[in-house]
């Protein structure tokens, strides 16, 4: 959770300037694994209320490919090596080409799925390149991400993230929704809210998309509280009552984790939304980050905001 303070009258005043146009475009990052489906779900849920198109894209990265060609041709002579180098190019170039017809048929399945989902807008995009550099390229155009918790090199079952997740809550402004393995529509959404700029973003986001307002909302503040922290949190609440949601408030001490998964359970929310990564990566790696410990503990989709 973003632990960066600010005062009740900067919040306001943040909350007033949001730019309320609905959304146009949303990125979905699909790559072949067990949560390419529920990324499509979880998109099309959101491209529904919003009227947005949906952008699929499958990226081929260098490493799906191998990387650069390995060079195999030792100490053999002149002749033997230039065959063999062929070859590798050969091999090299089928890979390529393979991976370009598997990303071809996952964006055909793709927007079949998110037809049948009742979403008309999709495009779909097969890009070669990394995950942040893509993000970086395309998101200029779009409010949201959606992306699967687990890549397709990942066990479904594992306990760590997809090595690309991290780095792209980390490299861009929009909000990332992590999906989880399977789409239940949600219909009561947690927030965790720490007075900081990121739940700010998020009340703000929120508050200017009435298509959202027929959610429950539970605004969450988790350890210590004193005057302003529990201001922030009310003004939050009230903001969001006049946007036309339902809002509940509560305060509860304690670690954020444990506190928010047991929140979760006791309010038996769908989804839970949330700060990302408001420390450097150095002291993450120190003391450990709760955006982490979050999505790799939660069953549920994670909307985070940076």
């Amino acid at each position: 959770m973003d632990t960066t303070p600010e005062t009740t009258v900067q919040a306001t005043a943040t909350m007033k300037t949001v730019d309320a146009a609905p959304e146009h475009q949303l990125i979905a990052m699909i790559d072949g694994s067990h949560y390419s489906e529920s990324v499509c779900d979880h998109a099309a849920w959101i491209a529904r209320r919003a009227g947005s198109t949906v952008h699929l894209v499958h990226l081929i990265s260098r490493k799906s490919l191998g990387g650069e060609p390995a060079n195999l041709s030792g100490s053999i002579g002149l002749g033997a090596r230039t065959a063999l180098l062929s070859e590798l190019a050969e091999l090299d170039a089928q890979k390529a080409k393979l991976a370009q017809h598997r990303g071809r048929a996952i964006l055909v399945d793709a927007e079949a799925r998110m037809h049948a989902d009742g979403v008309d807008g999709v495009a779909t995009k097969l890009r070669h390149g990394e995950v942040v550099e893509t993000l970086k390229e395309i998101e200029a155009e779009a409010n949201l991400i959606v992306m699967g918790k687990r890549g397709e090199a990942s066990s479904p079952d594992s306990p760590l993230l997809g090595a690309n997740l991290e780095s792209a809550v980390r490299s861009t402004s929009l909000p990332l929704l992590v999906a989880s393995r399977s789409f239940t529509e949600p219909k009561r959404v947690l927030l965790a809210f720490d007075g900081g700029r990121s739940a700010l973003k998020a009340v703000d986001f929120f508050a200017a998309r009435p298509h959202y307002n027929d959610l429950e909302c539970h605004l969450l503040s988790v350890g210590p509280t004193d005057v302003t922290r529990q201001r922030q949190l009310e003004g939050a609440a009230t903001l969001l009552r006049e946007s036309g949601f339902s809002v509940e408030t509560a305060h509860v001490d304690g670690q954020a984790e444990a506190v928010i998964a047991a929140e979760v359970e006791r309010r038996d929310v769908n989804m839970v939304i949330m700060g990302a990564y408001g420390h450097s990566r150095i002291r993450n790696f120190i003391i450990g980050s709760t955006t982490t410990q979050m999505i790799r503990s939660c069953k549920l989709p994670i909307l985070l905001f940076r």
